[in-house]
């Protein structure tokens, strides 16, 4: 008699890498040796290897590249540390029920506001987030202050078009789509991932953070969505909130399915 083999195929999941996979290199992450392209890992934003505002630099290939080799297949959200104007000139493609833009063949940028089916489970996905970096405020290309103020660390700013894009906040029409993609599901999903938390889980990491519209459309879907897990990143953190169901994500790589 022949026993038939049961293949569980498997989810990891872990924060921002900052244009630096090398948290998934084989010493550090040797799960992935008995994964296949048909398991995920996915980074929860800010991952910036789609960052040059030349185009792709020699950098950002040697890392994508390494990750195509890679025996899993790696999805990601985007953060606010993206370069937006880069990343919208992939096409968008359907992968697993959304929409997706295809970096490497195995390197998967998630769009926002789609409802994926990973491994028989429902995960939502929504990234961007509000940069609290520039206090000093934005500037344009060419501003004079670039040059003195990048010699000052004490100075917190961005180049328009260089190191910073105002979509890295979501659009109304971004916003509009995730809700009508969540009712498509009955307001019921299994996974909820973003790069940002909602509002009440923000206030529970330091109370005199501000919200803003985003945080805000996330509680409301907190307050509206059942689900069974929310993963975030963003923060620079690893921790659990358990009565809110919610897990901050940063250098952990934890398996959920």
């Amino acid at each position: 008699m022949i026993k038939e083999l049961t293949i569980y195929m498997a989810i990891w999941i872990t924060g921002d890498i900052h244009g630096n996979p090398s948290r998934l290199s084989t010493d550090i992450f040797p799960e992935q040796k008995k994964m296949t392209k048909k398991d995920y890992v996915i980074l929860l934003g800010d991952v910036g290897l789609v960052w040059d505002y030349k185009g792709e630099s020699k950098n950002e290939k040697y890392w994508l590249d390494w990750l195509e080799t890679k025996s899993f297949t790696t999805l990601f959200l985007d953060g606010n540390h993206e370069n937006f104007n880069r990343l919208n000139t992939y096409k968008i493609e359907k992968f697993c029920g959304g929409n997706a833009s295809f970096i490497r063949p195995s390197v998967i940028h998630l769009k926002r506001g789609q409802v994926l089916n990973l491994q028989g489970k429902k995960f939502f996905t929504f990234g961007g987030a509000k940069s609290h970096d520039i206090s000093d405020g934005i500037l344009e290309p060419g501003d004079k202050r670039i040059k003195e103020w990048d010699k000052n660390y004490n100075k917190m700013f961005r180049v328009n078009g260089v190191s910073w894009w105002r979509e890295e906040m979501p659009s109304q029409e971004e916003m509009d789509e995730g809700i009508c993609n969540l009712q498509k599901e009955n307001n019921k999903v299994d996974y909820i991932l973003t790069h940002c938390p909602p509002t009440s889980v923000l206030k529970q990491m330091n109370n005199n953070y501000g919200s803003d519209y985003l945080t805000d459309y996330l509680q409301a879907i907190k307050e509206n969505i059942k689900y069974k897990k929310w993963l975030f990143g963003h923060m620079h953190v690893n921790k659990n909130y358990q009565w809110d169901k919610a897990a901050c994500l940063y250098e952990q790589i934890v398996r959920i399915l």
